[in-house]
């Protein structure tokens, strides 16, 4: 039993840590944008939640989503992410 718990427990934190060197990359070729997202359709969390499709108001200044590289501020209300 404890065999298969630290098994499983390896398994969930090799996927986690995955996940987290993805969101810290990036997506090649876009960017992050902040203030255009809508209620419940942003890419990650923010210090208000930890997940993404979270946000509950539009246009939320500290929501961001990803959007092809250079799109951002041509966006009315968007701003890149740093």
């Amino acid at each position: 039993m404890n065999k298969r718990i630290l098994t499983t427990t390896l398994a969930l934190t090799l996927v986690s840590l995955g996940m987290s060197g993805t969101a810290l990359a990036g997506k090649p070729g876009f960017e992050k944008c902040m203030g255009i997202v809508k209620a419940g359709k942003n890419d990650c969390g923010t210090s208000g939640h930890a997940c993404a499709g979270q946000s509950t108001k539009d246009g939320a200044p500290d929501e961001w989503i990803y959007v092809p590289e250079g799109t951002c501020e041509k966006i009315v209300g968007g701003k890149v992410k740093k």
